[in-house]
């Protein structure tokens, strides 16, 4: 088949790479344009997806949004059989949507209808699911309700953190997109995902990220392993706000919720049972050693996180 790949980031690449070694013929690669990275937004650099296009010798398209009459008349050129999109940053329009002659699939990071939305990875982990996976679906307008082809799952593991799980997923996705072509090719028809079993995964941002710690521990390392490494659940100690890593269970310990339970290392109580914390970023420092943040500061046992 002629394919058109729409992606941004480096969870796309995995799947870009896939195509490129497959039978098919992936014929452009669309992607959001070159945006500034350092502080003083004077360099621009271009997205992982842009890169891996570029060394595959692929032509690359980078319209500030994907519409208006030249990107529509570029596309139906092409003479398209399938688009392709991983990640790509934008809502597609039901033309372009239309332009491929079997319509556009999408590569999706959880097990539809579970985890709708632009942050699946991260609400998979922070509620403590037991599995997740990747879905191969159709596009259609809406948000990521399209019928499905195919699912490739994977169970999480009690250390995973929503990054260890972004990587896995990657490949997961390429597979998946990989078996789920010749379905597509050969007519099958996609199955019509359950309304009534739909949930959410909203953005995530800094409000949404703090710590509740009148939750159960198994809820709270959850979600702090939900929000590792962005945006981080932090809570606040004193006027300071703190990042917390690499959370675990703490069996038998008990105490007032958000409290500091010991001298050395970093236990915290939480509504039911406590969680021992590895790592911490306060505000505006580095990632460290919970024992390097507790040398350096005054947050003795009975201290209280809020």
């Amino acid at each position: 088949m002629r394919l058109a790949f729409f992606g941004t980031p480096t969870f796309a690449v995995a799947s870009l790479e896939a195509l490129v070694t497959s039978d098919h013929e992936v014929v452009a690669v669309v992607t959001q344009p070159d945006r500034p990275r350092s502080r003083s937004h004077s360099t621009l650099l271009p997205p992982p997806v842009k890169v891996s296009a570029i060394t595959a010798g692929l032509p690359v398209h980078q319209p500030e949004r994907p519409r208006g009459d030249l990107f529509m008349r570029q596309m139906r050129e092409l003479d398209l059989d399938l688009g392709v999109v991983v990640a790509y940053g934008h809502l597609l329009s039901p033309e372009l949507l239309a332009i491929p002659r079997y319509g556009m699939v999408n590569v999706h990071a959880s097990l539809l209808p579970r985890w709708r939305g632009a942050a699946p990875i991260q609400w998979a982990v922070a509620s403590g699911d037991a599995e997740t996976g990747v879905s191969i679906m159709r596009m259609e307008a809406g948000l990521d309700c399209g019928p499905v082809w195919h699912t490739v799952t994977t169970p999480i593991a009690a250390d995973d953190t929503a990054g260890s799980l972004f990587d896995r997923l990657a490949e997961l996705g390429a597979q998946g997109l990989i078996e789920a072509l010749p379905m597509i090719a050969r007519g099958d028809d996609p199955r019509p995902q359950d309304a009534s079993q739909v949930t959410l995964a909203p953005k995530l941002d800094r409000t949404t990220a703090r710590i509740d710690w009148d939750r159960p521990a198994a809820a709270v390392s959850s979600w702090i392993r939900g929000m590792d490494p962005a945006p981080g659940a932090w809570s606040m100690i004193g006027d300071e706000a703190i990042k917390l890593f690499q959370p675990t269970l703490v069996p038998g310990a008990s105490g007032s919720p958000g409290t500091i339970l010991e001298a050395t290392g970093l236990r915290i109580a939480c509504g039911e049972g406590a969680v021992a914390v590895a790592e911490v970023q306060p505000a505006g420092k580095r990632r460290m050693t919970a024992a390097d943040w507790r040398r350096g500061t005054n947050a003795g046992a009975g201290t209280r996180f809020g």
